[in-house]
């Protein structure tokens, strides 16, 4: 596990769309981390103007797709300087959620602080977990039974239904 002690939580200030023919849709972000702004580039997706996201600013360290430890440094990204990395669900150790689209949090966390160290609202809580029926879930495929396990199960089955029939036989009687 990453420490993400490091990583906060920053709000996009203004976003100019780097794209190029042929090329992935980069945008170059102003980010808002408590402080002066930094420039962070990104291909992420849902990346908006006024986004809330967190964020892994230079010096911090992140698990890249590989699983390997990475340090964030000062890079040049489509030509431009990125400060920072915009960290999505997974290298926050959220478990869900896709990888490349940017872990955003609610506007209860403060520009600058500490990202949450769970998805916010992913945590059931007790009213919905009573509301939601156990149910038993079989294999798709089970296993084969061999000659002899068939036989003793066609006895037992067998031997319920003729005791079943001798029940009712006795019910009947009375």
């Amino acid at each position: 596990m990453v420490d993400t002690s490091s990583y906060k939580v920053g709000i996009v200030l203004s976003l100019e769309d780097k794209s190029k023919s042929g090329g992935k849709p980069l945008k170059v972000c102003s980010v808002n981390i408590g402080g002066d702004p930094i420039c962070v580039v990104t291909n992420a997706p849902n990346v908006r103007q006024s986004s809330r996201l967190v964020v892994a600013p230079i010096g911090s360290t992140i698990i890249n797709d590989e699983g390997e430890e990475m340090e964030i440094k000062k890079t040049a990204v489509g030509g431009v300087m990125s400060e920072g990395m915009f960290c999505d669900s997974r290298m926050l150790g959220w478990g869900s959620g896709s990888s490349g689209i940017a872990a955003q949090v609610p506007d209860s966390f403060e520009v600058g602080s500490a990202p949450p160290t769970s998805k916010p609202g992913a945590s059931p809580t007790a009213s919905s977990e009573s509301a939601i029926p156990a149910v038993e879930v079989k294999p798709l495929f089970e296993k084969k039974l061999t000659k002899e396990e068939k036989k003793k199960l066609a006895e037992e089955r067998k031997a319920a239904r003729k005791a079943a029939k001798e029940a009712k036989k006795a019910a009947e009687s009375w």
